[in-house]
């Protein structure tokens, strides 16, 4: 039973419905959070009861807004004495990064600057993706959720559509003792975490790939950095043409200039081998999850594409039904608010097709190329 309190922050996903916890009776308990609205209180909530550690790793961390409320949490905890560490990507916090740093050093806290651009000039280019919140070693926040007010409505305006995962439980330990160990798989019950390092995130890939494989009758992805390898592409297909319905949940809008062209030119064939695709309009879609014959669940910061594969990530996989029902409804109510994409909607005249196809292959080319030489220099480093 929960306290008043919790019950007052954390609002309505549907209809009353707000959260889902299940797999106790193997020492898990597992929340689905619904966008920063969701998610924010109750990190806020676990960092103000902190007694001993707090790890908050993000890729953009905004000082503003709600950020505001977060800095103030985590120099509270500081101030009383908890071992405090944050850590913000040089690239996705650019232009906050060293104020915000200077703010949470002055409280005693630990800050790290994830290749500061700068460091590009030492040939470091990888980006630190994650999106990690970890209390005392008992109850972790992971998803794709920043620190930003797009994550969370305001004055009607509805937040970015993403999701992440409250976690308490043996894996919460694990996860605490492998944070600094590099590339790691993380086992506690229905629930395994992956952690990307030097390796980079093709062990993160293959599980999205094992779950198509074994897939039977559904699977539904949403993405917001849809750009998939042609081996991806393959086993999308592949799923579609023996029978298993596939859904895709693409952005109809994004933040990141180009990206669409590179997703809209793949449209054509995947429409033709049977799999559905909706584009989402009424906010920026940002999540990176998949629900995968309503039994397993896969949720985190990687996305599908080339950049993910070099950057460090994170992916939790939850092979339990009634999580994975509850992540089927949200997929289900932001598959019917989006817009269904046709062939008939990619009939353009010839030039439109190939200025379309060469801008999308130009775009997923370079992403490419940079991944690889991205992960040569990783690797290099490492050896």
């Amino acid at each position: 039973m929960e306290s008043p309190a919790r019950q007052t922050l954390t609002p309505a996903l549907s209809q009353g419905e707000r959260e889902w916890l299940s797999a106790e009776a193997r020492g898990q308990r597992i929340t689905l959070l619904d966008g920063g609205a969701e998610a924010y209180p109750r990190m806020l909530e676990a960092i103000g009861a902190s007694t001993r550690r707090v790890h908050l790793e993000v890729y953009a961390f905004e000082r503003e807004g709600v950020g505001t409320r977060f800095v103030a949490a985590l120099t509270a905890a500081a101030l009383r004495g908890v071992e405090v560490k944050v850590i913000v990507d040089g690239w996705g916090s650019i232009g906050e990064s060293r104020t915000l740093a200077g703010t949470l050093r002055a409280a005693g806290i630990k800050v790290r600057i994830h290749n500061p651009l700068t460091s590009i000039f030492l040939g470091r280019f990888w980006r630190n993706h994650r999106k990690i919140l970890l209390v005392d070693d008992a109850v972790a926040f992971l998803g794709g959720i920043n620190i930003g007010d797009h994550y969370a409505a305001e004055e009607g305006r509805p937040g970015w559509a993403d999701l992440a995962l409250e976690l308490r439980g043996d894996i919460c330990a694990r996860l605490g003792a492998k944070l600094t160990a590099g590339a790691s798989t993380l086992v506690a019950g229905p629930v395994s975490i992956l952690l990307s390092g030097f390796g980079g995130g093709r062990r993160l890939r293959a599980r999205y790939l094992a779950a198509l494989k074994n897939a039977r009758s559904k699977v539904v992805l949403a993405h917001a950095y849809f750009l998939p390898d042609t081996g991806f592409v393959r086993a999308l297909r592949r799923a579609a043409l023996r029978g298993v319905e596939v859904h895709l949940l693409l952005a109809g809008r994004s933040d990141v200039p180009f990206a669409r062209a590179a997703t809209m030119r793949l449209y054509r064939t995947l429409l033709r081998s049977g799999v559905h695709i909706h584009e989402w309009t009424a906010t920026t879609l940002h999540a990176k999850a998949a629900v995968v014959d309503g039994e397993r669940l896969l949720v985190g910061s990687f996305n599908l594409d080339p950049l993910s594969l070099v950057n460090l990530e994170t992916l939790v996989e939850v092979e339990d039904t009634a999580v994975a029902a509850q992540a089927t409804r949200w997929m289900e109510r932001h598959v019917s608010g989006a817009r269904p994409v046709g062939l008939e909607d990619c009939a353009r005249s010839g030039l439109q097709r190939w200025l379309l196809d060469v801008v999308g292959l130009a775009v997923a080319r370079f992403s490419e190329r940079i991944a690889s030489f991205i992960g040569s220099r990783r690797m290099r480093r490492q050896t």
